[in-house]
């Protein structure tokens, strides 16, 4: 983003009776809400959430920053040191802005969402895309309402696709969204029962999946997990140009075969049999990923022999599936960024079906947001385990005591350990003081029960 303080002020309709000529020409090179993260030249907007951004501005001032959002009910304490544009609202404001330089820049938008999937498929897609285009991709996790006007702003001039994906956990929030980015594609990856605490039941949230299609453009496609009733239902009511993918042949793309290799997974599609694809990646699962980006890849003529090349050595975001090796040399397969029962079971599946010389051990955290259903979600994990495959199993957080309880009879005591959530620095030395190097260890829980930080004591 290059823009001037009388640009960006002009944009989100503030107030700059004040300001000289030389001040409106000042260039902004950047947002920043985060002062931790302040570069010169930035523009700072305070956001008002569990902390108010209000209180840091002389941190941004000594980060650098050009100027300032300000919100007009904090007027009585107005920055002096660098200009301020002050405004109703900063987060709307912040969403003015990008909605502005959205239109300015002019990419094709392809909005991902999908209750498993997301992250992954948004990798692929902008993978196989930037073999002929340049692409800006969703950093991160920055996928709700400040992480998509943070991801829009920080495009370059050049961009001719933006690749943007969206979460939600509640209704209006994929609806927001849509309409900002007004996507050419819209893309569905599947429906699981992640935030089924809100939204109680599967029907609810395919509904607020759908959202996402509200901003899609007249001449847009609509692409979507062919092989789930909930979105043929509901799909029949979006009049634009749709693609499904999935495994029955019903589907407009869809794959022939696939097989789990140690590290990564290969298959072949319908439309090309005689091509090879593979994605550097474990887990059948995510061959749908795949087949979700490859027809996307196909909307926009990249040629499958391209998308298969791509799609092999993709980058993918840190901590979703990710093969790392820890200080013993044993192997570990991070997924640590969510979960749900579907996604657990999905890699404990795949899991199972690694070689190894070692013991496959299995560490789960707590899944979030199922509401009243969360402990007997847990239990069912126990479907997915067994010692035989998978010999010893690390629980941690309230809700995964349902499974303990479950596995309490097939598992020997000194195979199956259980810990509450703010044990995870003697969870982490357990499972470190009984590895070897032939061992592989798999992590999967939600965000919230931050198992990010046993790998990393796993792998320092």
């Amino acid at each position: 983003m290059k823009m001037t303080i009388g640009e960006i002020a002009k944009a989100i309709q503030a107030n700059t009776d004040n300001f000289d000529e030389a001040l409106l020409k000042k260039p902004v090179t950047g947002v920043c809400f985060d002062t931790r993260k302040m570069q010169p030249g930035q523009l700072f907007i305070p956001l008002t959430a569990e902390h108010d951004g209000h209180d840091y501005i002389d941190n941004a001032v000594a980060g650098g920053a050009a100027a300032t959002l300000w919100a007009k009910d904090h007027a009585d304490r107005l920055p002096l040191k660098i200009p301020a544009l002050v405004v109703d609202d900063t987060l709307k404001a912040f969403q003015a802005l990008s909605k502005y330089y959205l239109d300015k820049i002019n990419p094709r938008v392809i909005a991902i969402t999908g209750s498993n999937g997301k992250t992954t498929t948004k990798d692929m897609v902008a993978a196989i895309l930037s073999s002929t285009f340049h692409v800006t991709k969703t950093h991160d996790n920055f996928n709700n309402e400040i992480g998509l006007p943070y991801t829009i702003l920080q495009m370059e001039s050049n961009t001719e696709f933006l690749v943007a994906e969206m979460g939600m956990d509640r209704p209006g929030q994929l609806d927001f969204m849509s309409k900002l980015a007004q996507p050419d594609v819209a893309v569905i990856t599947m429906i699981g029962e992640a935030h089924i605490e809100f939204f109680g039941t599967r029907d609810k949230i395919a509904d607020a999946k759908m959202e996402i299609t509200h901003g899609l453009k007249a001449d847009g496609f609509f692409v979507y997990d062919g092989d789930e009733p909930l979105l043929n239902e509901r799909a029949k009511s979006v009049d634009v140009i749709k693609s499904t993918f999935g495994r029955k042949s019903a589907n407009d793309v869809f794959a022939t075969d696939s097989k789990d290799g140690q590290y990564s997974t290969e298959f072949h599609v319908n439309l090309w049999p005689d091509i090879d694809f593979k994605i550097p990646m474990i887990g059948d699962y995510n061959v749908n990923n795949a087949l979700a980006a490859i027809s996307v890849g196909r909307i926009f003529q990249i040629h499958p022999e391209i998308m298969a090349k791509k799609l092999a050595k993709f980058d993918l975001t840190k901590n979703r599936t990710e093969w790392l090796t820890g200080s013993k040399g044993e192997r570990i397969l991070s997924d640590v960024y969510n979960s749900n029962p579907t996604a657990a079971k999905e890699v404990l599946t795949a899991f199972k079906n690694t070689e190894t010389k070692g013991r496959r051990i299995a560490v789960l955290g707590d899944m979030l947001e199922l509401g009243d259903q969360s402990k007997a979600m847990h239990a069912s994990l126990a479907e997915a385990l067994d010692p035989a495959s998978i010999p010893v199993v690390y629980l941690i957080g309230s809700d995964m005591s349902a499974l303990y309880e479950k596995l309490k009879p097939i598992y020997a005591p000194e195979n199956l350990h259980y810990y509450q959530a703010d044990q995870l620095d003697q969870l982490a030395a357990d499972i470190e003081a009984t590895l070897s190097a032939s061992d592989e260890v798999m992590l999967k829980a939600s965000h919230g029960l931050h198992l990010e930080n046993v790998v990393a004591t796993l792998t320092k």
